[in-house]
């Protein structure tokens, strides 16, 4: 059996990644992007999710791609709203595959 690996979300990341190994504080880190140190406290302790606004200014700062915290962000998110959707999302017919009524317009 595979064993999931527990969920990482983008705070733990920031903070364990790159602002622990870089020597930066969460201070330092929001007057370098020019944001209030706030909303980095908010995103490290969970309780703020990334904005595109603020993924731009740490890609640019961290010299990583645009939209690498976004994705960060929407991973930890699909996954634990998948998890807790699991049983109603176990009902959906996938669409591919389906018997299809003759004459429909989506017959292929």
């Amino acid at each position: 059996m595979t064993e999931k690996l527990p969920l990482v979300t983008s705070g733990e990341l920031l903070i364990e990644e790159f602002l622990k190994p870089l020597g930066i504080t969460k201070y330092r880190l929001a007057k370098e992007i020019h944001v209030p140190a706030g909303r980095i406290g908010g995103i490290i302790s969970g309780k703020r999710a990334i904005s595109v606004n603020t993924d731009l200014r740490l890609c640019r700062f961290f010299g990583t791609t645009d939209g690498y915290w976004l994705r960060v962000q929407a991973n930890f998110d699909s996954a634990l709203l998948g998890e807790s959707l699991k049983d109603d999302l176990a009902t959906i017919i996938p669409w591919q595959g389906r018997e299809r009524l003759p004459g429909s317009p989506l017959t292929t």
